[in-house]
């Protein structure tokens, strides 16, 4: 169907000048879909006027390789873009060209911005980085650019602020992720991985909650079973080392021992129930 609406030969070389030589003619095509709402003919009509302008998407796919994706990916993105621009297009606007280009250009870009970074960022900031690295690279291609240009360099290269510059490099970091068992330093004999840097929980810190706990019924307790409790559990005293420091027998520190943290146990419980209620209420 495409072929028949084709225009002769004599009458191509007269007719309006295409943006490229080689650019499918589709006018009468696109002018005709435009008529229709749906059904095999429109269908059928689209998937033409599309197999025709796909060298097209695809050469715009080019553009785009080497940044993370395969061209084989890049393609069906054109190619998607291409549909929407085929659905989309209005022959009274202009050429179909015009209107196809950007719009497949545009669907590479959302693919890139929404699908490619492995941290989340906003869009605001993605588009710093852009700004940063395009002004960042005509530095450092310029004759007798600096190496690594400095931030306030590139700020105004870019015609952004420092600070927008320190974010946009923040993001740079952020398209794609190191593997935990990336090395760190291949000059390290021993090729301690990312892995290797990264903390770990510290149980000092259960031990602070425990201690915040149990203040209120150590404060409540009388001065001796306090005492006890600190010789045992602070200085790591033996029971029997307790009873000869206070005078008493090593039975009665064990049932001191077992009372004062039962009542400071008990305490610390109501404390934690009581707050919850407090809470709830």
């Amino acid at each position: 169907m495409l072929t028949d609406l084709h225009a002769p030969q004599s009458r191509r070389r007269t007719s309006t000048r295409h943006l490229h030589d080689d650019a499918p003619d589709t006018k009468a095509a696109a002018a005709h879909l435009a008529t229709l709402k749906g059904g095999p003919e429109y269908d059928l009509l689209c998937e033409e006027i599309v197999t025709a302008w796909l060298p097209m998407a695809h050469r715009l796919a080019s553009r785009f390789r080497n940044k993370g994706e395969t061209l084989e990916d890049l393609r069906q993105v054109a190619a998607m873009g291409l549909i929407k621009a085929v659905n989309r297009y209005e022959p009274e606007r202009g050429a179909f060209e015009s209107y196809a280009v950007p719009t497949i250009t545009g669907e590479l870009r959302r693919h890139f911005r929404d699908r490619m970074w492995d941290v989340r960022v906003p869009r605001r900031v993605q588009e710093l980085r852009n700004k940063v690295r395009v002004a960042r690279r005509e530095l450092m291609d310029q004759p007798g650019g600096d190496a690594e240009p400095g931030i306030a360099a590139i700020a105004e290269r870019a015609q952004l602020t420092e600070d927008e510059v320190r974010d946009g490099m923040e993001a740079m970091t952020s398209y794609s992720a190191l593997s935990l068992d990336a090395e760190m330093s291949s000059a390290d004999p021993d090729g301690f991985s990312l892995a290797d840097t990264l903390g770990a929980p510290d149980p000092a810190y259960d031990c602070i909650t425990d201690r915040e706990a149990a203040k209120a019924g150590l404060r409540r307790l009388p001065e001796r079973e306090r005492t006890i409790l600190y010789l045992r559990f602070f200085e790591d005293m033996t029971q029997s080392k307790i009873a000869e420091e206070l005078g008493i027998s090593q039975m009665h520190v064990s049932r001191l021992i077992t009372t004062s943290c039962a009542r400071v146990r008990s305490e610390a419980t109501r404390s934690d129930g009581g707050a919850g209620h407090a809470q709830a209420a």
